[in-house]
C-alpha cells in the first residue's frame, strides 16, 4: 500500500495520508546502485596497466598537470593520447606557452629504462617546462 490513512478511522474513504511507504524508494536506489557498479567496471577496464615504482614519501599532486606516460612496450602517451617524441615536444611547448607555470608529471613503468625517462625530462626542459614530477605508487 502507498500510504496509511489516519484521522477518522471509522469513516471509510475519508482521512489524510499520514505516512509514506519507502519501499519503492529503496528499490529504485538499489537498482541505480547496481547500474553504477556495473558501468564502473567498463570505465576501469579501459585504463592502462602501468606498474609504478614505490616510494615512502611524496610531494602531493600538481594542479592540472600535463602528463607523459612511458609504457613497458616502449610506446608513449601524452595527456592520455598515443604520441611520438615530436608530438610530445610540440604538446609540451604549447602547454608552456599557454601557462608558464605548467607542471609535467612523468609516469613510467618500472621496467622502462632510465634513459627514456631522462629523454622525456629533456624534452620538457627544451619546451620551457621547469616544474616536473615523477609519478610513484605509495607503499
Amino acid at each position: 500500500m502507498a500510504g496509511t490513512l489516519g484521522g477518522a478511522k471509522g469513516k471509510a474513504g475519508q482521512g489524510m495520508i499520514s505516512g509514506i511507504n519507502v519501499t519503492p524508494l529503496v528499490d529504485v536506489v538499489l537498482v541505480l546502485l547496481i547500474i553504477l557498479m556495473v558501468s564502473s567496471t567498463y570505465i576501469v577496464a579501459q585504463s592502462l596497466k602501468v606498474q609504478l615504482p614505490k616510494a615512502h614519501a611524496t610531494d602531493g599532486t600538481a594542479e592540472k598537470p600535463s602528463t607523459v606516460t612511458l609504457l613497458k612496450n616502449g610506446s608513449l602517451r601524452f595527456n592520455d593520447q598515443d604520441a611520438t617524441d615530436s608530438q610530445i615536444a610540440e604538446g609540451l611547448k604549447k602547454a608552456a606557452e599557454a601557462d608558464p607555470e605548467t607542471n609535467l608529471v612523468v609516469s613510467a613503468d618500472k621496467e622502462v629504462q632510465h634513459g627514456r625517462v631522462v629523454h622525456v625530462l629533456d624534452l620538457a626542459k627544451l619546451a620551457g617546462i621547469t616544474k616536473f614530477a615523477i609519478n610513484v605508487q605509495a607503499e
